[in-house]
């Protein structure tokens, strides 16, 4: 809602509540006339001090400062107001008849407002807010909020929805840790978001096989913070990372012009390459490429040339690579599978899905990061995972050792501005102090606090 809106809303409530306060005006009046009476003859000295205050913030504030509550762009001291949320199987009629709504009005609430936000929309467990006059006269106007970016306001009496965007704040914020268990688990112990790991998988998904991080990695990163009315609801882009792989080290800085968008590395080198490392996200391995692999549904030894994701059902599966599709079938074995022809010398193989992405089927086109199916156990498969099989030149091979090519440098005559965002980000970055490992620091802390009781009660 922009600020004419706003006003406009408040200057309506305001005339439907000028006559009651022109009526309670003279009452007012009295009361306030009647309690200065009483505070000059009962407090005389009152007047001379706030006469002798140099300050005038202090002769203000003897008085008290009313500060009407604002939400959805209605000033709530004027109205009943009623909030709940929406009940498995309830509708909107049900709940506004209950608040004196008369059906002919729910009618046309609901026909109106099909092509702004359909009542149809509205689902079970969100939020909702009725303002009225009293509790006893029907409701003015219902709010909803389909979720922490936007809300929807029904104007009851004409009939009428809006859909209002929150306003979001952005800020950059940096943030460090060293790797305990995992990258996820890592983030959640420095109280940073899971949408923060993925958005670090984005940046290095080419370079890094995150299934395989050890002990004692660590990354940098800054990133974009967006906030509504001070509460965190995402992050932004990644602005620069950093993340040591055993004895590697890897930087992604994130660069812009007409031409390019992405991340680069320090020699100005897309991190974006012709496959990605997995094709699940939020996953383990938990079988790898095996020429002598005991077969746990077989019972027997059996060639495994492809490498096991674990992952919960129903986790997207992602194409590692541009390609075509051109198998999207099922048999006992592999179950529900897909299989990319990417080039002349790469095909990819996804197996034991739980069932296909929407339009996937032989011939389509699907691009880099696309979701083609869904983690299952179909076929011969104990639990939920995908079965990831790569061919080079018409045979099955181990993709976690394949060294691809890097990826050709962006034209010399935009490596000058791309330098000062790479040397700007990096000295952030070397400014970025690690985090000591959450639970080491938990438990020295705990320690020291059982130390220092110790020493009070001995």
């Amino acid at each position: 809602m922009d600020q004419n809106q706003s006003e406009g809303r408040i200057q309506s409530i305001w005339n439907q509540t000028s006559k009651k306060k022109i009526l309670a005006g003279s009452g007012i009046f009295l009361a306030t006339f009647a309690l200065a009476s009483y505070l000059l003859f009962s407090f005389p000295n009152i007047p001379n001090k706030l006469a002798s205050s140099s300050n005038i913030g202090e002769k203000l504030s003897f008085f008290p400062v009313f500060k009407p509550e604002m939400k959805y762009g209605f000033i709530l001291d004027t109205f009943h107001v009623s909030n709940d949320e929406i009940k498995p199987n309830q509708f909107l009629s049900e709940i506004l008849d209950e608040h004196h709504v008369v059906y002919e009005k729910i009618d046309a609430l609901a026909r109106n407002t099909q092509d702004v936000f359909s009542v149809t929309k509205l689902r079970a467990g969100k939020n909702f807010m009725i303002l009225s006059k009293d509790a006893s006269s029907p409701a003015q106007y219902f709010i909803y909020e389909p979720d922490v970016y936007s809300y929807v306001v029904y104007d009851i009496e004409k009939g009428t929805a809006e859909v209002i965007e929150r306003e979001i704040t952005t800020e950059v914020k940096a943030s460090s840790g060293i790797i305990e268990s995992s990258l996820w688990q890592t983030m959640v112990d420095n109280d940073l978001s899971y949408d923060l790991a993925s958005r670090l998988e984005d940046v290095f998904g080419w370079s890094i096989d995150f299934h395989h991080v050890q002990n004692g990695d660590r990354f940098k990163v800054i990133y974009e913070s967006r906030s509504i009315d001070g509460k965190v609801v995402g992050v932004g882009d990644i602005l620069g990372a950093y993340y040591k792989n055993y004895d590697n080290e890897y930087h992604g800085v994130y660069f812009e012009n007409e031409q390019h968008q992405g991340y680069y590395d320090l020699e100005a080198r897309p991190m974006k390459k012709n496959f990605l490392k997995s094709p699940v996200k939020y996953s383990r391995i938990s079988s790898g490429f095996n020429m002598n692999r005991f077969h746990p549904v077989l019972k027997r030894r059996k060639a495994h040339l492809g490498t096991d994701y674990a992952a919960p059902y129903g986790t997207p599966i992602l194409a590692v690579a541009n390609g075509v599709v051109t198998k999207a079938s099922r048999t006992r074995g592999n179950g529900n599978y897909v299989k990319i022809k990417h080039d002349k010398t790469y095909q990819t193989q996804y197996l034991h899905m739980q069932k296909f992405a929407k339009g996937i089927s032989p011939g389509v086109h699907v691009k880099q990061g696309q979701v083609i199916g869904y983690v299952g156990s179909t076929g011969l498969a104990t639990g939920p995972h995908v079965c990831f099989r790569f061919w080079k030149n018409g045979r099955q091979v181990n993709h976690r050792r394949l060294n691809f090519p890097p990826a050709e440098p962006m034209p010399q005559s935009d490596i000058p501005r791309f330098n000062q965002v790479r040397d700007a980000i990096v000295e952030q970055l070397n400014l970025i102090q690690f985090k000591e490992k959450a639970v080491l620091a938990k438990t020295e802390h705990n320690a020291s606090e059982e130390k220092e009781v110790s020493k009070s009660n001995p």
